[in-house]
């Protein structure tokens, strides 16, 4: 099997309505049925298209490894579950994030977010940095298609006190870079109490970055069959995967990516493999790169914008995946489980934060579930969809200029207050029926479908 990326473009849906089934019967005229759709995102709404770029799982001709769950897959949460007030927190990997683009410094971010909820559910893009990971105890650490179905209602989250984690470990030619990762998951063992087991691979997979004409970070991977057949004798032995591999950078050398502004090219692939091995097994899994030799390691690199600092002072970029994965929640797949009380469902997701201007499956999935999005301009990035033109319900798409008002809406959430209550000046009541009325309120700051903030 080959992971690879697609670009496509789909006709534009009047209204913008019924998007993942628009979605999801274009795909099945497209792909053949072994081509596997496991990543999905929007880049640009124009020219009467969405343009699309999909990750893909090729499958050979009488291939016997595990069947994929459907990636638009869908089930309406039956009730909205007030209980805990729980906030999912993305930036989408490989997209030239401002804030979250490089190596964990969405993290402070995120710190913030998580204090003002019961859980603050992320993926790894948001905390990972390098050999530092400082989410806080409430964070709950999924990889990006567990987190994307669990909004679209098709899996649970199960709290867990520890995972037995399994490394899986790129043999490298040198041994000094081996030595290092075994070094890291023994300092994990000793600093965090981690369980955790490393298995060698004799370069079972095969991964290259590469990046698509809209600026992300994507790429192929080889040899997800020979990773699978690896992995089944341990499965019962394992509750999460950890995996370390080298990665090829065919555009540009890792310094290239120090000493200019360019997009991270290692987690585009990184985010394609984790996808493919958490969807096929439905347990955890995190990725980090290896350097390919002593030189790139020791190449001077000078002072460093310090959003990519972590980077710049890693050798293994190992232990923010590994306590990570400490604690990954455990995935429920049971549809009969998910409204269990101690069971994190859609049912009781109270909002979702991201980027503005991101469209990918977790966005469509909250329009259709009625969760609310909170969508940051601040944080600017390669993708160029204008959300308010979506069928988003009154109160139910927020655009904010920065985190520090998203955290204010998140504020006004759990208070069960508006965010209109709580500004100047404040519309007179709508009276409906009356069409002057109405003429007042369609014309100012703060319109039905979309609240915006830093207008005047």
């Amino acid at each position: 099997m080959k992971l690879c990326e697609r670009e496509i473009d789909i006709p534009i849906k009047r209204g913008h309505s019924g998007l993942l089934v628009h979605f999801r019967d274009s795909l099945e005229q497209i792909f053949s049925p072994n081509e596997i759709p496991i990543r999905f995102a929007v880049t640009n709404m124009s020219d009467g298209y969405y343009h699309c770029e999909v990750g893909l799982i090729l499958k050979s001709q009488g291939d016997s490894h595990p069947n994929f769950s459907p990636l638009f897959q869908f089930r309406r949460r039956p009730v909205e579950r007030n209980d805990e007030f729980n906030v999912v927190m993305i930036v989408p990997t490989g997209i030239g994030a401002e804030i979250g683009g490089d190596a964990g410094d969405a993290a402070p971010v995120a710190r913030m977010l998580a204090s003002q909820c019961d859980h603050l559910i992320v993926h790894p893009n948001v905390v990972n940095a390098s050999d530092i990971n400082e989410m806080s105890g409430n964070t709950l650490y999924v990889e990006g298609s567990v987190l994307t179905r669990l909004l679209m209602g098709t899996i649970g989250l199960q709290k867990v006190r520890c995972n037995r984690v399994l490394l899986l470990l790129d043999d490298h030619e040198d041994a000094y870079f081996t030595d290092a990762a075994i070094n890291s998951v023994s300092a994990a063992r000793t600093s965090l109490g981690l369980d955790c087991s490393v298995l060698k691979m004799d370069r079972a997979i095969r991964m290259k970055a590469t990046y698509s004409s809209s600026g992300r970070a994507v790429g192929e991977v080889e040899g997800i069959d020979s990773l699978l057949e690896l992995l089944e004798p341990h499965r019962p032995n394992l509750d999460a995967i950890a995996i370390t591999s080298m990665i090829e950078l065919p555009h540009c050398k890792p310094s290239d990516y120090f000493r200019n502004d360019m997009v991270n090219p290692w987690g585009g692939v990184e985010a394609m493999l984790t996808h493919a091995v958490s969807t096929a097994l439905n347990v955890p899994s995190a990725h980090s790169p290896m350097m390919e030799d002593r030189e790139t390691m020791n190449e001077e690199l000078g002072v460093v914008d310090p959003r990519k600092a972590a980077e710049a002072i890693s050798l293994t970029f190992l232990h923010s995946i590994l306590k990570g994965l400490h604690r990954s929640p455990k995935i429920i797949t049971n549809h009969s489980l998910l409204d269990l009380p101690h069971v994190i469902s859609a049912s009781n997701l109270t909002c979702i934060v991201i980027p503005d201007g991101c469209l990918g499956l977790p966005t469509l999935a909250a329009l259709e579930q009625g969760i609310p999005v909170i969508a940051v301009k601040e944080n600017r990035n390669n993708m160029q969809n204008d959300l308010s033109l979506l069928p988003f319900p009154k109160g139910k798409l927020f655009i904010v200029e920065n985190y520090l008002e998203a955290a204010g809406v998140i504020a006004t959430l759990k208070a069960g207050v508006t965010t209109e209550s709580v500004r100047r000046p404040i519309h007179n009541t709508t009276v409906l029926g009356d069409e002057a009325h109405q003429d007042h309120e369609e014309n100012g700051d703060i319109v039905h479908k979309v609240i915006s903030f830093g207008q005047k």
